[in-house]
């Protein structure tokens, strides 16, 4: 009996995933719609950090699907950004059945907190990170030799970043709903504390892509200022668990 029980939540916690991926694809590809009647707009905002570093402020493309591919990408990568409160609130509705009741009623909090942070990791990324980045490689070696960047290219590298900074930023969110779970406390987010600022910093000089100093810190600062926040939050979240 214990066994059918057991396979019969996992058969619901599946459907449930299947619901909220189902969801979640179908906002991105409405939004992605949108954002296709206006990607020309968004690639001028995309194209901006590199702008004055190509000879004629323009990106290559070397097929004649290039271009019209390059802004079908821009729709769904556009979809993937704008449609974030959806795609969070379909992942609460997922991980808030292993919460307790009263821990339930914090999904406004984790939504709105979700979509803080993504945009804080993609504002960052996109008004601090690109610009020291690009302002390092481009300028790299001398000014001889001229950029010639396609498309194809500069979107797989804006948009890897892009996303990748935005979900690094989840990082207190995510040790707050582990701490909720009981996977993680206060104490041991603390005892770890040295270790979690040494991965820290190795994630952030394999993620950003120029070798210097800057744009390591740029990254590991706020990283490691949200992974304080995330420690007061946990032990927050286990006095209101305590007092329950």
């Amino acid at each position: 009996m214990a066994d059918s029980h057991q396979q019969h939540t996992l058969v619901g916690h599946l459907a449930e995933l299947r619901i909220c991926l189902i969801r979640s694809l179908i906002a991105i590809f409405l939004v992605g719609l949108v954002c296709f009647a206006y990607s020309e707009f968004i690639f001028d905002i995309i194209r901006t950090p590199i702008t004055k570093y190509l000879p004629n402020q323009g990106l290559i493309f070397t097929a004649p699907m290039d271009k019209f591919m390059a802004h079908i990408k821009i729709a769904v990568f556009g979809g993937i950004i704008l449609s974030s409160p959806v795609w969070f609130y379909n992942l609460w509705r997922f991980i808030s059945p292993g919460l307790y009741e009263h821990e339930r009623k914090y999904a406004i909090g984790f939504i709105g907190s979700a979509v803080l942070l993504f945009s804080g990791g993609v504002l960052i990324c996109y008004n601090l990170i690109l610009p020291v980045t690009f302002e390092y490689l481009m300028n790299f070696g001398g000014s001889v030799d001229k950029p010639m960047i396609t498309i194809d290219q500069y979107l797989s590298f804006f948009m890897t970043m892009i996303l990748v900074f935005g979900i690094s930023f989840e990082l207190p969110l995510v040790l707050v709903v582990l701490g909720m779970m009981g996977v993680v406390s206060q104490q041991f987010l603390k005892d770890k504390r040295r270790y979690a600022v040494v991965l820290l910093s190795v994630f952030s000089a394999l993620i950003t892509p120029s070798p210097d100093a800057m744009s390591m810190l740029l990254l590991l600062v706020p990283m490691v200022l949200l992974y304080e926040v995330a420690v007061i939050l946990v032990g927050f979240f286990e006095k209101k668990s305590t007092n329950v």
